[in-house]
């Protein structure tokens, strides 16, 4: 039996969560309604839905509808659903295409997608746990409409563990079994707001404990893991939460920074990554604020990089703390924008003679190094010239106040 497969729910009335796009009124709703297809991209994390939803669609519209997955399907299958498309127009019927995992087709595979979606032939319902704006080509994207779905909140992940124990038929029901409220809080933590984890790991630990009660200590034992995370180094989370990291150390929240720092080693981030990230921190929001910062962060890099983890651990917590509340100043961040502005208004200005080399006598003829001096007494251009070029010479990009 699996669990979170029969239970998938086959209507609006069964699904659990999303009512931003499925509620009464909500768009999703309505075009499933009214019977109105539109090409979509169901954006969201593992677990919230997105397949159920694109099956319902289809079940409740008098489309066909067809399956890819993004990962094994290519150009052929397409071609094959596409004649398939045409067939089914001639007898007055749409065709739904759900591609599962969208950002793992490349430019090629949906360009020759691109066509039918643009003519009506086939309606798109494209899943994907990626920022749609960076997997998908611009003109796919364009002709779609996108939907974010959202992580299931603990009261849609308690209805449905209710209906996983209740259910006779499709769930759990005719092995009366129960969870105590620590099991089942600590089932909803561990799942991560992803309802397939959540009913993989229930009917884990209903058929393989004989005990009528499901407490928390079955519930550990069934996961056998420290964070139940999903954290994929290449996937948005992983932007996510180095992001929050960042801001909090920015924000001089010890505890928040300390909290994203375990989040990411405990799921396996490189400690060298988070160390780079540190050393990056400390020249743009410390800077000239504490001098000492750069110096600590590269240090804390060469620490891990010799040590290793796990005691690594512990130099990245350190650094964290010192980054985090040392004084924040955005001097050296805020003068290089100025310079870099300055550089692309006026990319080419001459530069001063008096600040040329001058190696040859016919450069010296030309005023080349002119008006410099460089002696134990004075190093500068003389009668007060600038160093920088003439109509940039009023500029400042460095603020000392």
């Amino acid at each position: 039996m699996n669990l979170a497969y029969s239970l998938r729910p086959q209507t609006l009335d069964e699904f659990f969560g999303q009512n931003h796009l499925v509620g009464e009124g909500k768009i999703i709703k309505k075009m499933i309604q009214q019977d109105n297809l539109f090409s979509i991209i169901l954006w969201g994390p593992p677990g919230s839905g997105k397949t159920t939803l694109a099956r319902i669609i289809a079940n409740q519209t008098r489309a066909e509808f067809h399956s890819l997955s993004g990962v094994t399907s290519g150009k052929e299958d397409l071609r094959k659903v596409i004649e398939l498309s045409k067939e089914h127009k001639k007898s007055g019927k749409p065709t739904i295409l759900f591609i599962d995992e969208i950002h793992r087709w490349n430019k090629a595979q949906q360009d020759t997608l691109l066509p039918q979606v643009e003519s009506g032939l086939i309606t798109l319902i494209g899943a994907t746990t990626e920022n749609p704006s960076f997997e998908i080509i611009g003109a796919l994207l364009s002709r779609c409409r996108i939907f974010v779905l959202k992580s299931l909140d603990d009261f849609d992940l308690s209805q449905i563990i209710d209906r996983a124990l209740t259910d006779e038929e499709k769930g759990l029901g005719k092995q009366k079994k129960r969870l105590s409220k620590d099991a089942r809080e600590l089932l909803i933590r561990l799942s991560g707001g992803d309802a397939r984890i959540m009913l993989n790991a229930l009917e884990m630990a209903a058929t393989n404990f004989r005990e009528k009660t499901i407490t928390a200590e079955i519930i550990k034992e069934v996961f056998q893991t420290k964070s139940a995370g999903l954290y994929d180094k290449k996937a948005d989370e992983h932007y996510n939460i180095i992001s929050a990291f960042i801001k909090s150390m920015r924000g001089s929240d010890p505890d928040a920074a300390l909290y994203y720092l375990m989040r990411m080693l405990e799921n396996g981030e490189d400690p060298k990554f988070i160390a780079r990230r540190m050393i990056i921190f400390a020249s743009e929001d410390i800077g000239l604020a504490d001098r000492g910062a750069l110096i600590q962060a590269n240090a804390g890099f060469e620490a891990v990089t010799k040590i290793g983890m796990p005691e690594a651990q512990l130099t990245l917590a350190h650094i964290t703390l010192y980054l985090t509340l040392a004084k924040k100043s955005r001097t050296v961040a805020n003068a290089i924008g100025k310079a870099k502005e300055a550089v692309y208004q006026l990319p080419n200005e001459p530069i001063p003679l008096h600040l040329r080399n001058a190696p040859t006598k016919l450069m010296k003829q030309l005023g080349y190094a002119r008006n410099y001096t460089w002696s134990e007494k004075y190093v500068g251009p003389e009668k007060k010239l600038s160093f920088l070029p003439e109509k940039l010479k009023e500029k400042k990009f460095y603020d000392n106040s």
